[in-house]
């Protein structure tokens, strides 16, 4: 009965990493509880460090992502920044819409925070806006590597914990 919530804990936690809730550390809670409450089951202190060293990787990518990729499409150092301080408040201000909210929030966030960012240092709007596209494509592939971090921790603990 222990590995089946486990598991339930594990899904839910995976389906909240897209819309920009903390779902990695949330599994990296669920398994450190399963060690505590479940003694005998197989997770032990270094599935639970390893775990949390990948949620900490998956956090510094989903931040430094869209940054890197405004840089990557000609963007300034400011644009870099704006795309990952609006990426952050983006996912905050969207958060009052069910579900899709911190998500449409993030990417939008993103794209206007390394717009202005960029039209700060140079007045250029097309070069601005093809800044911002790339701070966007940046905050999704980030999501994606992190959703892909999200199911490798997932895995490691249901099979830690089956053994």
């Amino acid at each position: 009965m222990e590995i089946v919530l486990l598991v339930a804990i594990l899904v839910l936690s995976l389906a909240m990493i897209p819309l920009g809730l903390p779902g990695t550390w949330l599994m990296v809670g669920a398994a450190l509880g399963y060690q505590i409450l479940v003694p005998q089951g197989g997770v032990g202190t270094a599935t639970v460090v390893f775990t949390a060293i990948l949620a900490v990787v998956g956090e510094v990518i989903e931040f430094s992502l869209s940054a890197r990729y405004a840089r990557k499409y000609g963007g300034s150092r400011r644009a870099g920044w704006g795309a990952i301080i609006g990426g952050t408040v983006g996912a905050f201000v969207g958060v009052p819409v069910p579900i899709i909210g911190p998500v449409i929030g993030a990417f939008a966030g993103a794209f206007l925070g390394a717009l202005a960012g960029e039209l700060t240092v140079k007045r250029d709007a097309g070069n601005a806006t093809r800044v911002a596209w790339g701070a966007l494509i940046g905050r999704v592939l980030a999501s994606a590597v992190k959703v892909g971090i999200g199911v490798a921790i997932s895995a490691w603990i249901v099979i830690a914990a089956l053994t």
